[in-house]
């Protein structure tokens, strides 16, 4: 059964636009201020980073999207080939599937394999975290991929529409803790779609998280897949909810200010809606530290790993270029560069008050 949604979903993000309707990610609020005389050379850039322990050649991870499915296992290894060709970092999709059926396990190990030393994430779900067997189920998630660390991914929103859906979710925050405390790998959160608010980033970090992956609205809906979802089942009730839900969530700028107000230390992922190297580097002048991509790599992703390292080389050429013309020679330099804010984005800040600005 979970194998089967998990090749649903895959094939519902293929094949359907299932973007925002009405909401944007608000990046097209930030304008990064242009410098004529950067008296930078191309060849000067390093914009190499550190993550969970281990340098990628650029701010950039590819997402979690997909395993479990038989059919996955093709398209895990051409993500994992592109982004260990590039020298870049993985987050594989929910391992929940194979936890509840071992025979999935290759979907996911394919990933490591294709690898070699790559950073690479494993993956479970905060619902499966209420299991009185959590740490037994996320040391098996780590051990499945040989893991450098561990995402869990919030999702609520997905469960309340989703056909079947687990609405159990007090005591993730404590169950958290425990990982945090007992696994012995960092721990990554990260929402599907719907942003992360500076409350909620607040308890997370106590709770002993390392990292904290936005995935904000603008992006892939999750609401949508599963109106789809629901609706390839004829379950009216179930689709109606899902739409009326289509664009709920922060959008991605702005939980990226929401969490970088909190001024603490923590590394910052943007995603959610994130299509080009441009998105990337104004993610980072908004206070991230690197930036996720999944839909995006997705359709690439069923063609094989040179159309995905293709869109991945895109990518970061157009991230140099907007370094470079910003005079931004590394990550850091990057995360001061001018900018200017407006629109929404603007308004959020102020409403909310965040208290960021320019080089805060």
């Amino acid at each position: 059964m979970i194998s089967e949604r998990k090749l649903k979903h895959l094939e519902i993000c293929r094949d359907i636009d299932v973007g925002p309707r009405r909401k944007t990610t608000h990046l097209e609020d930030v304008e990064l201020v242009h410098l004529a005389t950067p008296e930078l050379d191309l060849s000067d850039l390093d914009l190499s980073t550190v993550f969970l322990g281990k340098r990628i050649s650029a701010p950039l991870i590819i997402s979690a999207m997909t395993g479990g499915h038989p059919s996955t296992k093709k398209i895990n290894e051409s993500l994992a080939r592109a982004a260990s060709e590039l020298g870049l970092g993985i987050c594989v999709g929910s391992q929940r599937a194979a936890l509840e059926d071992p025979s999935q396990e290759d979907t996911f190990r394919v990933v490591r394999e294709a690898s070699g030393e790559m950073l690479v994430i494993a993956n479970i779900g905060a619902a499966q975290l209420l299991s009185p067997e959590r740490l037994s189920l996320a040391k098996r998630a780590v051990s499945m991929i040989c893991a450098d660390a561990i995402a869990v991914h919030l999702n609520p929103l997905q469960e309340l529409v989703q056909p079947l859906g687990d609405t159990r979710y007090r005591g993730v925050l404590s169950a958290v803790g425990d990982l945090a405390r007992d696994l012995g790998v960092p721990i990554v959160a990260k929402e599907t779609g719907c942003g992360i608010s500076r409350e909620v980033a607040s308890r997370l970090l106590e709770s002993g998280v390392s990292a904290i992956e936005v995935s904000g609205a603008g992006g892939t809906s999750w609401a949508a897949v599963e109106y789809y979802n629901a609706q390839s089942k004829g379950e009216r009730s179930k689709a109606e909810v899902a739409e009326t839900f289509w664009d709920w969530g922060i959008p991605t700028a702005m939980s990226i200010c929401e969490i970088r107000s909190l001024k603490k230390p923590v590394t910052i992922i943007a995603s959610g809606g994130i299509r080009n190297g441009l998105d990337i580097a104004k993610s980072i002048a908004l206070g991230a530290d690197l930036a996720g991509v999944a839909r995006e790599l997705l359709v690439p992703a069923f063609k094989g790993h040179r159309e995905v390292a293709a869109r991945l080389e895109r990518m970061i050429h157009e991230l140099k270029a907007a370094a470079l013309l910003t005079g931004a020679r590394d990550i850091r330099s990057l995360k001061s560069v001018p900018t200017v804010l407006s629109g929404g984005l603007l308004n959020w800040i102020i409403q909310r008050g965040l208290g960021v600005g320019q080089n805060d």
